[in-house]
């Protein structure tokens, strides 16, 4: 680890400023993706500064319009068991429930979780070539051993995939990402927070230089009625996913009114198809309508040979968990769905 300075942030501008004025500035709340890159040489940090003294990024609120206002350094577990979030996005509180352990949980902040760098093994490994840390490099993992690597939206100089579960029930739920910077304050959709690697990889979201994000808000709907996350992994205790699924429904007379359906663990950010949620409206919740689904979710999905069973796996995950969903009491450890 390299020499850095380190000052506490005593409010939002005074935070942004710092960071902007320094060429390796960053921000620190709980550091757990941070640190892990610190201690494996992968960044360098010049100055820290701690944003662990701001207590109005600390707090859960409701919003006028009937939506939830998620403070960035509200930590995942205080998220997760807040008693709005399990009333009214009971989906959200289940997926950051899947996502690491407790201790973990406890430290990690909701901004943090969606700034999460990619699990990549050739990304951890400073031997290795790699276009997200040193671009033009190449990507190993295209011909290598690539189990865990994309299969949707890659790029010839990236097949990584991104590993938040946190973030797979936010796009599902459209969330909205605020953000202060430089330049003031703006929204991002969460559709549009991170980024496919394109010919640009090593940039993981949109935030601009020196951008702070200051909290989550969630829209009035939750699918609180109709949820599910399914997710697929190598180990059943806080190990990465395969292959996620995200669902929300809602239903009005035995039909779909309305769906969204995200994926984990198959490309580079949450990965949505619009299309194949609108296909689901009107139509009867069967494991044939999620099918056809499923079939739009993963049009043009590629795999690179050791991650080829994921295509597949996604395709069922999606009809699993979209039966799922219509009764959220089956997701207790052993139950099963009605097919």
């Amino acid at each position: 680890m390299n020499n850095f300075n380190y000052t506490k942030a005593e409010s939002i501008d005074q935070a942004v400023s710092a960071v902007a004025t320094q060429s390796e500035g960053q921000f620190i709340a709980g550091g757990t993706n941070l640190i892990d890159l610190w201690k494996y040489d992968l960044t360098h940090p010049e100055m820290l500064v701690d944003l662990n003294g701001l207590s109005e990024l600390k707090a859960i609120s409701e919003l006028p319009d009937g939506g939830l206002r998620l403070g960035a350094l509200v930590s995942n577990n205080a998220t997760a068991y807040h008693p709005l979030v399990q009333e009214r996005y009971p989906l959200l509180s289940r997926t950051i429930l899947a996502g690491a352990t407790a201790q973990i949980r406890n430290s990690a902040t909701n901004g943090g979780n969606l700034l999460q760098r990619t699990r990549c093994y050739y990304f951890y490994d400073a031997a290795s070539p790699c276009n997200k840390r040193n671009p033009g490099s190449g990507c190993p993992a295209i011909t290598g051993h690539n189990r865990l690597h994309a299969i949707l939206g890659e790029s010839e100089h990236c097949i990584a995939v991104y590993p938040s579960d946190m973030s797979v029930a936010l796009a599902a739920l459209e969330a909205t990402v605020r953000v202060t910077g430089p330049e003031g304050a703006r929204e991002i959709p969460i559709a549009d927070f991170h980024r496919l690697p394109g010919a640009e990889p090593a940039r993981d979201n949109t935030l601009g230089a020196g951008e702070l994000i200051t909290s989550i808000d969630l829209p009035s709907t939750g699918f609180a009625d109709h949820h599910s996350y399914l997710k697929l992994r190598d180990r059943n205790s806080y190990a990465f996913a395969l292959v996620s699924v995200a669902t929300g429904l809602e239903i009005e007379g035995g039909r779909i009114r309305n769906a969204r359906i995200a994926l984990g663990g198959v490309a580079h950010k949450p990965w949505r198809v619009p299309a194949a949620e609108a296909i689901l409206v009107d139509k009867a919740p069967t494991p044939e309508a999620f099918a056809e689904a499923a079939d739009l979710l993963l049009a043009g999905a590629t795999g690179y040979g050791h991650n080829d069973f994921k295509i597949e796996l996604a395709r069922r995950a999606i009809i699993r968990n979209g039966m799922m969903a219509l009764d959220p009491s089956t997701q207790r450890p052993g139950a099963q769905p009605s097919l």
